[in-house]
């Protein structure tokens, strides 16, 4: 999944126009959750335990002598 970069939000939206759109995305979140919750969670474990850049390898000649 290719995460959204950006998103312009008009500034000419009324409040209640604003509103009405953040009541619509609540509402979907709420319906998407209740059809999809156990994929959502898995979805979001995996993405959050997947490395985003290689882990360097350590370097053990670097380590202090105890």
């Amino acid at each position: 999944m290719k995460p959204i970069k950006s998103i312009t939000i008009p500034e000419y939206w009324s409040p209640e126009q604003a509103l009405a759109v953040f009541e619509l995305l609540d509402e979907l979140r709420d319906i998407l959750w209740a059809a999809h919750g156990p994929a959502i969670q898995q979805a979001l474990r995996q993405e959050r335990n997947a490395p985003s850049t290689p882990m360097p390898k350590p370097n053990l000649d670097d380590d202090p002598v105890f």
